[in-house]
This record gives structure tokens, C-alpha cells and sequence, in this order.
């Protein structure tokens, strides 16, 4: 079954309503949560990490083969704070990354850290959300998530991909290296809920990923490599990347011209997604704990590719949320949704229906 959202429609400058969306959220922030700590650790502190990635054998050989692609060696690695760019966390998170690139900069993952606070504005325990941006370079949609989760008491990182923020590097903005990085990116998601929990204030009780848009199949992928994850919030993303690039609109339509020009082909395409295709792992998503909001008229991710996800996933009645909105029009639905992720982001067991806002459209998952 799948949940229909249905509000406003229309759009206006991106820049005025992310400020109004953040305004709305901060006026509906909790009063308190957690537990009260003193202060935050100081830039230049320095903690012990773990991987605690388990990716256990899976029965079938193409999910198989695309976990061997995908894995690393567990190991130690150290996580370091430093001062973050005005406007843009409490601290900056880094650590490396566990696939190397071969660029030094590139390599070392970071994360922007915005501390949950009680009543006092003091910083606190709480849980903690992973955020993953979409693929445009300013990452307005991944802040706009980032700070309306920690507006509603949780510790936020929005964590930059490959070739963007703190790791953005001369050749960035080659259209190949878009799908080359993204086996890194997956890998550094995950790794990113481990350097998290070596951090002081963050509970570990409950860990959560929100991904949008390109970040959305990156989430998808690196919550299916094990259960590192306890929530998972996929927004305007799906399966079958390879049919994003070759016929969705807009953002998707400006990647295939530019990788076309480059001289790269449909099957090249096909090859290049194939290795963190999510369908290929969405089987291994634990489904009452995965929420799908994809856009019913989004012409950039088709509704086609957000339906193969949530088929391949399984996922329950209400966890296929489907917005009356396209992949730009969603933006006006983010206080709903980070509303919803909060009510989600509990110890108690995840509801299988949906709040007042959300209504049937039928049996389509």
C-alpha cells in the first residue's frame, strides 16, 4: 500500500523557503530532550573509532557479488573535530575514508555536526541521524534536514560526499566522476554511523539515515550492506539508477548530456551504476524500519524506480509514502516529513501506519 501526501503546490524561490521552512521548524523545536552534558568536545579532540560493518553472506549470488564490490576490512580508525565554516554545524567532523581515491583531500571524509541541546540550549544526549545530500554542490536540502532534525532534539551530521564541501578537489565537477565516487560514498556513509558513536553525547541507541534525491540511493545502498542502521529515510530516490541517468529530466537529463559529450555510452552508464545499484541489496533493508517519500509526478527519479524500490525492499503498508509533488515541488512537504522522521527516531518499535496527514491511494506496494 502506498500513502498519498497531499498539500500545497507550486514553488517559489529556493533560497526564501528554505528560510521560511527553517523558520517553521525552529518554532516547532521540543522544549527539552535528554539529558543534560556540560559542553561540547572542543575543536582538535581526537577519538577512537571501529568499523562495526557485518556483512554477513547473502544467499543470492548478484547481491553477493555486489557486497564483495562493496565491503572493506573492519578496522580502527581515528575521528578528529575541527572548527566549522560559519553557519554550518557546531563542528566538523573527519575521518577517513575506508576506499581510497588516491586524493588526499578527497579521501578524508567530513561531517558537519549539529549538537542536539535541552531547553537551556545546553548540548545533550539524544540520537543521532546521518544525513546524505542531494547532488547540488550548495547541499541546501541536506542542511534544511540536518537542521530541522536537530531543531527537534536529535544530533545531526550531514555528511559531504565525495568531491563536495571540505572534500571538493579541482576536478570535481567532472560528470564521470559523479558515478565513479559513489561506490565511496556508500562506503563512507556507513562508516560514518561508526565515527558518530565514538563521539561523546551521542546515545547509540537509536541510528538513523536520511538521504535525498542522489543521496537517497547512496542511503539505500549503504543501509542495505548490513544492519549498522536502525532507520532508514529514503526521500525522491528508488532503484535502477542507470534509468535515472538515461531518462529522467532535469538535473538527471544535464548529467547524461554532459557524460554523453564525454563520449560515454547507455552501457557504459549501466556499467558504472551497477555497482551500488540499490535493487541489487534493497532485500536486506529491514522493512518496518525503511520509509520510502517519493513524488508522484517526479519526472528526475520516475515513480517507476521509487516503486521497484519499495517492491524489492518489501516494505509494509505506510512505509511507501508517495507525495502529490514533483522532484523539486517535494521541498514543500519537508516539515511534514522531518516531523514524521522525528515521531520514527524513538527506542519504541517503528508504527506500521502513518500520522493524520497521510492518506491510502490504494494497494500499490
Amino acid at each position: 500500500m502506498t500513502v498519498v501526501l497531499r498539500g500545497m503546490s507550486g514553488c517559489c524561490g529556493l533560497q526564501r523557503l528554505c528560510l521560511l521552512l527553517w523558520g517553521l521548524l525552529a518554532l516547532s523545536a521540543p522544549a527539552a530532550f535528554g539529558a543534560s552534558e556540560p559542553e561540547l568536545p572542543r575543536a582538535g579532540a581526537v577519538f577512537q573509532a571501529r568499523d562495526t560493518l557485518n556483512t554477513a553472506a547473502d544467499a543470492k549470488e548478484d547481491a553477493e557479488q555486489c557486497l564483495q564490490g562493496l565491503r572493506w576490512k573492519p578496522g580502527d580508525f581515528e575521528v578528529r573535530l575541527e572548527m566549522p565554516r560559519e553557519n554550518e554545524g557546531d563542528l566538523l567532523v573527519r575521518f577517513p575514508s575506508p576506499v581510497a581515491s588516491g586524493n588526499a583531500v578527497n579521501d578524508l571524509v567530513s561531517m558537519e555536526w549539529y549538537a542536539a541541546r535541552d531547553k537551556d540550549r545546553r548540548p545533550c544526549a539524544a540520537d543521532c541521524v546521518i544525513v546524505v545530500h542531494e547532488s547540488g554542490r550548495g547541499m541546501t536540502v541536506g542542511r534544511i534536514f540536518a537542521r530541522g532534525l536537530n531543531a527537534q532534539g536529535l544530533h545531526t551530521f550531514l555528511i559531504h560526499l565525495p568531491g563536495y564541501g571540505a572534500r571538493r578537489t579541482p576536478d570535481s565537477d567532472r560528470a564521470e566522476k559523479m558515478l565513479d565516487g559513489l561506490k565511496q560514498a556508500v562506503a563512507d556513509v556507513r562508516r560514518a554511523r561508526d565515527a558518530a558513536a565514538s563521539l561523546p553525547l551521542i546515545t547509540g541507541e537509536v541510528f538513523g539515515v536520511q538521504g535525498t534525491s542522489l543521496g537517497g540511493f547512496v542511503t539505500s545502498t549503504a543501509a542495505g550492506l548490513d544492519a549498522g542502521f536502525d532507520r532508514v529515510f529514503i526521500l525522491l530516490a528508488g532503484g535502477n539508477l542507470h534509468d535515472v541517468v538515461l531518462k529522467g529530466q532535469k538535473d538527471a537529463a544535464q548529467v547524461r548530456r554532459r557524460l554523453e559529450a564525454l563520449g560515454v555510452k547507455p552501457d557504459q552508464i549501466r556499467e558504472l551504476a551497477r555497482p551500488v545499484e540499490p535493487l541489487r541489496v534493497a532485500h536486506r533493508l529491514r522493512p518496518t524500519g525503511t520509509w520510502l517519500y517519493s513524488g508522484r509526478y517526479d519526472d528526475v527519479v520516475p515513480p517507476a524506480c521509487s516503486l521497484a524500490l519499495a517492491q524489492a525492499a518489501s516494505l509494509p503498508a505506510g512505509h511507501h509514502i508517495e507525495m502529490a509533488a514533483d522532484h523539486y515541488s517535494g521541498i514543500l512537504y519537508l516539515p511534514a516529513v522531518i516531523a514524521e522522521i522525528r515521531a520514527k527516531m524513538n527506542t519504541a518499535p517503528p508504527a506500521e501506519s502513518e500520522g493524520s496527514e497521510a492518506e491510502s491511494s490504494g494497494d500499490r506496494n
